[in-house]
């Protein structure tokens, strides 16, 4: 369980948000809300302590992750998955190697034992044969997937999604979606979506928490959310062009 207490954050003059109270508990899926410029990638990079908060902490099963130290925090991270915006593939080695990575930097498995995960997790999002591959071969939907196969890689307990369909046709955006969901199942993963697409939002999301005016300004269910009398959150549904 992940448990966020009275979170804020402020670079230099400006304040991205003052006292955000979250729990996200395990084996649920967010989405994380708002305009361009309110905070949601970097409440994002919060959750592992890529940055660190003015005032405020952030919990794993009770354990302020602000708090431990280098050793600790290492291995810490290593419970998150991250599929960035742009996949982030690494373009000098080919498919394997990019899924590969984590297991070569952070784990002491043989090369077999390599070898049978990366292709365990390159089947599980459908590019069981694409490993020889060069990342410059592969469709933006194909790099999604294989960002996705390093994501979960190292067996995360958490999967963190930074606009996950950006960039997609609808197609291939409901195939990322299945994806999100299915791993999430499967692999009994808690995920934080950070997205524009209500689509997405409504497919893949237990829950939705909207940051607006420097705060957390709404949270609730999916279904909540369909019925939610709060104009800013409605003014952002209607400006994603879909209807809810």
């Amino acid at each position: 369980m992940i448990e966020i207490r009275n979170l804020s954050k402020s670079f230099g003059p400006h304040l991205v948000w003052k006292d955000v109270n979250l729990t996200i508990t395990d084996g649920e899926s967010l989405a994380v809300l708002g305009k361009s410029g309110s905070g949601k990638s970097v409440l994002m990079k919060h959750l592992n302590a890529l940055l660190y908060p003015d005032t405020g902490d952030v919990r794993l099963d009770g354990e302020n992750i602000f708090a431990l130290s280098y050793a600790r925090l290492r291995l810490a991270r290593q419970q998150f998955g991250v599929l960035f915006q742009g996949a982030a593939l690494f373009d000098s080695i080919d498919t394997f190697e990019n899924v590969a990575f984590p297991l070569r930097y952070f784990t002491k498995m043989s090369q077999a034992e390599i070898r049978d995960r990366v292709e365990e997790c390159l089947g599980m999002v459908n590019l069981k044969d694409a490993g020889h591959k060069a990342t410059s071969e592969l469709s933006g939907g194909m790099r999604k997937r294989v960002g996705l196969a390093r994501a979960i890689v190292m067996q995360p307990r958490y999967l963190l999604y930074d606009e996950p369909t950006s960039g997609l046709d609808p197609v291939t955006s409901d195939e990322i979606n299945d994806l999100i969901l299915h791993l999430s199942k499967s692999l009994n993963i808690t995920s934080i979506v950070i997205s524009h697409d209500m689509h997405s939002v409504l497919r893949v999301a237990d829950k939705a928490a909207f940051l607006d005016d420097q705060k957390l300004s709404w949270y609730g269910t999916v279904d909540e959310m369909r019925k939610a009398d709060h104009p800013k959150l409605r003014e952002f549904i209607k400006a994603s062009e879909y209807r809810i």
